[in-house]
């Protein structure tokens, strides 16, 4: 018999959580993120589900946009961060790939290069966040000089928002735009700027994690956002004792019983990409119920408190560490991280099974 953990990946969740990103979007259309393996969904997975809806898909890994044409997707892909040499840069010609240029030196590269096809153009500008993007005083020349090349089939303009989902809001990255931009197509909000912030819809977005069914804000649930889990990781009971009072649990002891307690051990470990700084408490779905993780996450383990259950359950029973019934956005807050990390986590060892 395998080892009972697995992830199942809810692929109507996914078209539906793309179908509140289309009802936000306006008349935008809309960029699916896709890198980092589609956030540890499955990128081909991923892709063939919204084939059908998605304007186009947004990555940073060129392997995986190799992948996806040798699928057969013919949509529109969007490279994230450009090209990293200049020798990539037939491998973008051949697949019809679209380029960010965040920097002078990538638009030299790209100038010089000998292309026979003409390829779009994402210029990306630093209206504030500091990290990739041409700041003011590079913008004009650096668009002059890629429009004077004659190799850009069009130039659209994007930023990324540093702080959508907080108090600062977009608009003084947007009146920094305003004042560097000039005309042009635009590409500028992520989840949070495409769920809160109409303003940054411009003529192409580029949702990420409200696809797979969190919320980019840290005090509205994806629930309440009407998105849905796409991810669900779940395992089983393996065990299951009962301690007394003074007995520890875990490697260190670093839990100990104030009372006797049921103990169960979950088939899940950090090695399957559980966070192993969860803390005492971090929740975990059993018949419905959150019981709190007891002792360290070990590689293959974690001990959870099944004391307060209005039933027995025993080895065998069904745990939920993420998904759902229990929003990955609440497990993460629990271990101090994002569900971004959680999701991008997810071990090779564990069996992936779509449904729906």
């Amino acid at each position: 018999m395998s080892r009972p953990i697995r992830a199942r990946i809810d692929l109507a969740a996914l078209r539906h959580n793309h179908a509140i990103a289309r009802r936000h979007a306006g008349e935008a259309r809309i960029w699916s993120v896709v890198k980092a393996n589609a956030y540890g969904h499955g990128l081909l997975r991923v892709a063939a589900a919204l084939a059908d809806t998605t304007d186009g898909f947004a990555l940073i890994e060129l392997d995986g946009a190799i992948a996806l044409r040798s699928a057969g997707i013919r949509q529109p892909i969007l490279m994230l961060e450009g090209f990293y040499e200049a020798e990539e840069l037939p491998a973008f010609d051949e697949c019809g790939l679209t380029t960010v240029i965040h920097s002078r030196a990538q638009a030299e590269a790209f100038c010089a290069a000998a292309l026979p096809c003409k390829l779009p153009v994402y210029l990306k500008l630093n209206t504030g966040m500091n990290r990739l993007g041409l700041d003011p005083d590079e913008v004009p020349a650096v668009r002059d000089m890629i429009e004077r090349s004659r190799l850009a089939a069009s130039v659209t303009l994007m930023t990324h928002f540093a702080d959508a989902d907080g108090p600062r809001g977009v608009d003084w990255q947007m009146d920094a735009l305003a004042g560097m931009a000039g005309n042009g197509p635009r590409s500028l909000a992520n989840s949070a700027g495409l769920l809160r912030h109409h303003q940054t819809q411009g003529d192409w977005v580029r949702p990420g994690i409200m696809l797979y069914g969190s919320s980019p804000f840290p005090e509205q649930t994806a629930a309440e956002l009407g998105l849905k889990p796409v991810m669900t990781l779940e395992s089983q009971l393996i065990a299951v004792r009962d301690i007394a009072p003074g007995e520890r649990v875990g490697y260190g002891g670093a839990f100990t019983a104030e009372k006797p307690m049921t103990i169960g051990v979950v088939a899940c470990g950090y090695a399957d990409g559980y966070p192993r700084h969860a803390p005492n408490g971090a929740p975990v779905l059993v018949a419905g119920q959150r019981c709190g993780i007891v002792g360290r996450v070990s590689m293959d383990k974690i001990c959870i408190d099944l004391t307060d259950l209005p039933q027995k359950v025993g080895a065998g029973e069904t745990a939920i560490l993420w998904g759902e019934g229990l929003p990955a956005d609440e497990v993460a807050a629990a271990a101090g991280t994002i569900s971004y990390e959680l999701f991008c986590g997810l071990a090779a060892r564990v069996p992936v099974t779509e449904v729906n």
